[in-house]
């Protein structure tokens, strides 16, 4: 089973997935990080690779490779369910699109590496336009088992919780998670995100009856989903 190291730069996080010899390193701007972790653990960097090609998820990636004999993997040209192996286990790949048309995420055991698609009690900017891709994407990640832990692009938590506990002020998950949530290795289960998350409660009675309370459009999923986006 691979196992999963976290590193910040800034609100950004960078990740390795590796088993006892070799790694994969995802969006790792945090490259002097990962290239001491490497060292340390005598780990050996098989490839290279990103959630999506923002500019601040692909810093590393130079740095990484002509330090490295690591192979690049350009997200934008994974095919949805494309394996990728570390150290003989797979690493499964979701194309997301959403927040960005090239969005994927990485899937390992219960381990969820989501870029900017789905954070910690929120999801990303959808930079892409496409509402219904996005409002899929979503509910595609949902369908995994609630065990799934999410590993996000960008430690926004602080304000993300503000927000839901603004939404929702009587839900008492929201101040747990605050306090028991680890900043050093900052991740949420499905299960939680489920019980915290405003945008995944489209289907929760609480989130309908704010809707009705903002005389938003909340007869289906995707009406409710398209109100949700649209809160400020």
């Amino acid at each position: 089973m691979l196992q999963i190291e976290q590193f910040r730069y800034g609100d950004n996080l960078a990740y390795l997935l590796h088993g006892p010899t070799g790694a994969m390193a995802i969006d790792g701007g945090a490259w002097q990080e990962i290239l001491a972790f490497l060292e340390q653990h005598r780990l050996a960097l098989a490839c290279v690779t990103n959630t999506h090609r923002h500019s601040d998820h692909t810093s590393g990636d130079d740095h990484l490779l002509r330090k490295t004999n690591a192979r690049f993997l350009d997200c934008t040209a994974f095919a949805d369910g494309e394996k990728i192996l570390i150290d003989g286990e797979p690493v499964v790949v979701y194309r997301t699109p959403g927040h960005s048309k090239d969005s994927v995420c990485f899937s390992a055991g219960d381990i969820l590496v989501t870029g900017d698609t789905l954070f910690n009690a929120t999801v990303g900017n959808n930079f892409s336009g496409d509402s219904r891709g996005f409002f899929e994407s979503i509910k595609r990640l949902m369908a995994l088992p609630d065990n799934t832990r999410i590993f996000a692009g960008h430690d926004y938590v602080r304000d993300s919780l503000a927000f839901a506990r603004r939404l929702e002020p009587d839900n008492s998950a929201i101040e747990r998670f605050r306090q028991t949530c680890d900043p050093h290795f900052l991740y949420s289960t499905l299960a939680e995100e489920k019980q915290i998350n405003p945008y995944l409660r489209f289907n929760e009675e609480p989130i309908i009856r704010l809707l009705q309370k903002h005389g938003l459009p909340h007869a289906t999923e995707w009406e409710r989903w398209q109100s949700l986006m649209a809160i400020e």
